[in-house]
């Protein structure tokens, strides 16, 4: 299993109120898809991967939309 900082962003659209609600925490998961699924069953998901191991995640769920970020520890 690898070792990721897990940094989840849930982005707000109430209109007086823009900013995002953020959480960090170290998690060791075999796999990234897996896990996700786990966590949001009825998300529409679209994945990204870059060269440094770093995946990220957008979700939207009935139209709440969140960012997951995995970078590896």
């Amino acid at each position: 299993m690898a070792e990721y900082e897990l940094c989840c962003e849930i982005f707000n659209q109430c209109s007086n109120n823009q900013m995002r609600d953020v959480d960090f925490q170290e998690v060791e998961v075999a796999d990234t898809d897996a896990y996700i699924r786990s966590l949001e069953p009825r998300a529409d998901i679209e994945k990204e991967t870059f060269s440094d191991g770093t995946v990220i995640y957008h979700t939207d769920t009935a139209g709440l939309k969140k960012r997951y970020s995995f970078t590896p520890i």
